[in-house]
């Protein structure tokens, strides 16, 4: 299929806050992407795959003062810090944009400009309630009292008073429009409930929206006017269009990629993403992304996770304890994606025994020995499929279609649980074949049943390539699939496995996991 007729696919992580280290949450957002953009690219789509760092604000000009020194310097600390989790996790991004880049300041004044020019930003004044941590402005109505009677944001984030000349959008008249928008695109906001939130929130009733501050520096200066910088969330937002190389809208990429297909968000920054974004991408006569999905935030053994219970989770020591593959694999199948989830390190080891393990592995690693053993270390010849061969392949092979599915729909869970039901068959159908046995009885029909099987592995490491990809692939090593053999397209029959092709030899893949404490 050559380049240009691959159907398009851009998605994106929000771009990460560097006052803090990377933690879970972190990961887990763009884990998600990596996984729809590895399953697109296996697909046959060209992906485009966009992660990066917010750089500017308030926030980061405090963090930045705390530790003595300039915000370029620490943003660029803290931004390599974000490059070196994806490195570690795996992750599979095209690109990685900073907003401190020329590219973005660029992007960010001429999105300022075309807002001027079409007379949707006015110069003002602000007076509100600001929280720094959220960088957001909040009305009197959605602040509640804290424990000594102080005003707190609906985040519990400490709120002050502020007063300053301000440019603002014109939020106010994009209430109706925007309400239009998400009913004639049911499906631009997911999950359900998260939709159901953001038109209760614009129905009620949306103000102009300050965009510009003078209290403070570090921000990209507004054109025109160096006295005043762009609102954080006005600056980070346009990463998305900067990426594609915006403002020249005959780029290819911007071309090729925008509107994105989706944004993937924390729940607690849809607003930003379901209202403010598309009223200014409509605001400049640009179009809009076509989804966005807001997925739920994790609990530590049943707590909240906080820097001041000490209970933050680090991606690092998942991996460094449990492995790269286990970690991807349990964070994406333990909780129902766009729901909360709790971690504990029980779950975790449960997971990896009873599915990687005993479900995956010891299918996998069963299945090949015994070829090695009675086939000559080759791919056995298949005689005729009966009921039971085709009770097998048919739902593996119709995996491909469900879980394609799935994941368009954001469904993680579900497409790993459509794959184990699987892997769940194939077990049964050993034990019910008895390849052991038959290898006295009928040797040919032994070949067809471990073909079946090895047919059955095959598409079940095709698929799983996405979420655990170095162990999908030492699965499709042992299977002999060639390197260029790994996509959809050798789905089915297209990619079925040859008789007499010379196998290596077995190794487990997905070994248990042993407490130290029992003697590991």
């Amino acid at each position: 299929m050559a380049a240009a007729e691959k159907p398009r696919y851009y998605v994106t992580t929000p771009i990460y806050y560097v006052n803090d280290a990377p933690h879970i949450g972190h990961a887990y957002t763009t884990l998600a992407c990596d996984v729809l953009a590895r399953f697109k690219r296996l697909d046959g789509y060209d992906v485009k795959f966009l992660t990066g760092t917010d750089e500017h604000g308030q926030k980061v000009e405090k963090s930045a003062m705390a530790r003595g020194i300039a915000p370029q310097e620490f943003t660029d600390q803290v931004s390599q810090n974000f490059r070196d989790l994806a490195a570690a996790m795996g992750y599979s991004n095209d690109d990685f944009i900073r907003t401190t880049e020329e590219r973005h300041r660029k992007a960010c004044q001429a999105l300022w400009q075309t807002l001027i020019e079409r007379d949707e930003i006015y110069l003002g004044a602000y007076k509100g309630w600001y929280a720094v941590r959220d960088e957001a402005f909040y009305g009197e109505g959605e602040l509640k009292d804290g424990p000594n009677g102080e005003k707190l944001a609906p985040t519990g984030a400490p709120v002050e008073w502020v007063e300053e000349p301000s440019y603002f959008f014109r939020l106010s008249k994009w209430q109706q429009p925007l309400l239009d928008f998400y009913e004639q695109n049911p499906d631009f906001i997911a999950p359900d409930s998260r939709r159901n939130e953001v038109i209760s929130f614009v129905k009620g009733g949306l103000n102009d929206l300050s965009v510009s501050r003078t209290t403070f520096s570090w921000g990209v200066p507004v054109p025109g006017d160096d006295a005043h910088i762009m609102y954080v969330w006005l600056d980070a937002l346009t990463n998305y269009i900067t990426a594609c190389g915006y403002p020249d809208q005959s780029a290819a990429d911007y071309q090729a990629y925008w509107p994105a297909s989706l944004h993937m968000v924390g729940k607690d920054i849809l607003r930003f993403h379901a209202v403010y974004w598309p009223a200014f991408l409509m605001a400049a006569n640009l179009p809009t992304p076509q989804r966005v999905f807001a997925h739920g935030w994790w609990t530590n053994e049943g707590q909240k996770i906080s820097k001041s219970l000490g209970n933050v989770i680090s991606p690092y020591e998942l991996v460094n304890r449990y492995g790269l593959d286990q970690t991807r694999y349990f964070l994406l199948r333990e909780v129902p994606f766009g729901n909360d989830g709790d971690f504990s390190h029980q779950a975790m080891i449960n997971r990896m025994n009873s599915e990687l393990a005993n479900d995956l592995g010891n299918l996998a690693q069963r299945v090949l020995s015994m070829v090695n053993k009675n086939c000559d270390a080759a791919v056995p010849t298949p005689g005729p499929l009966t009921e039971h061969d085709l009770a097998l392949l048919t739902p593996a092979r119709d995996l491909l279609a469900t879980v394609r599915a799935a994941l368009d729909r954001q469904a993680f869970h579900d497409a790993l649980e459509s794959i184990w039901v699987v892997v769940r068959a194939a077990n049964a159908y050993v034990d019910h074949q008895a390849p052991w046995a038959l290898r006295k009885t009928d040797i040919d029909r032994m070949g067809t049943v471990l073909w079946v099987l090895m047919e059955t592995v095959r598409h079940v490491a095709l698929l799983m390539q996405t979420v655990v990809p170095t162990s999908a692939g030492l699965m499709l090593d042992q299977l002999a699939v060639p390197a260029d053999q790994r996509s959809f397209e050798f789905w089915g029959e297209a990619g079925a496995l040859k008789a007499g092709t010379a196998l290596p030899k077995p190794q487990g893949v997905f070994p248990r996991y042993v407490e130290e404490s029992q003697g590991a």
